[in-house]
Order: structure tokens, then sequence, then C-alpha cells
């Protein structure tokens, strides 16, 4: 199993960025998928989840700003990043839920 995040790198506050997840090795289409991350210092922390069918979840603190999706087609899951914050500065990583597999890893940092 392999995955592959892109779409990380520096962005003032308020802007946007999109990461991007392609996995390989798997049925993705039958697993759920989750984005997280981990800034320096803390744990990791699940920012966003989707299932199989398209269900989505997300932390109280990316709610309404944050946006996950997948393409099934593509074996791609995706996290939409809008109005950032400095404190969503972290290595973002995904996972395909309920294993051990992880990517390995997208810097995002947000200046102020």
């Amino acid at each position: 199993v392999q995955l592959v995040e892109s779409g990380g790198g520096l962005v003032q506050a308020g802007g946007s960025l999109r990461l991007s997840c392609a996995a390989s090795g798997i049925i993705f289409s039958i697993f759920a998928m989750g984005w997280y991350r981990q800034a320096p210092g803390k744990q990791r922390e699940l920012v966003a989840a989707i299932t199989s069918g398209g269900t989505t979840n997300y932390r109280d603190s990316v709610k309404g700003r944050f946006t996950i999706s997948r393409d099934n087609g593509k074996n791609t899951v995706y996290l939409q990043m809008n109005s950032l914050k400095p404190e969503d500065t972290a290595v973002y990583y995904c996972n395909v839920q309920s294993t051990d597999f992880w990517g390995q890893g997208t810097q995002v940092t947000v200046s102020s």
C-alpha cells in the first residue's frame, strides 16, 4: 500500500491550499479515509474523515473552513483548506482508516 500526499506549502493567513493523497495497492473505494495533522510538540490529531459512502466529519476547529472529498476513479482523497490560520500549521498526513497505512506527510505552514 502506498499513500502519496501533495499540495502543502507556505501560505499567508486567510489563504487556501488543496491537499491530495493518491492511494495505490488497495481497493480504495471500500475504505474510509482520513486526514490528520501533527504540529511540533503536539500529538497527531484527526482533521477530517470520509467514509466509503461519502459521509464526512470534521474536528470543530476546521468546520466551515476545510472540506474533505474523494474521487474513487482516481483513488485520491482531497482536503480543501480555506481561511487558513497560523494554528493550522502542521504536517498533514492521510490515512486509510482503521489501518496502519499512512502517507509520508506534507508540510503546511500558515504565516500571520
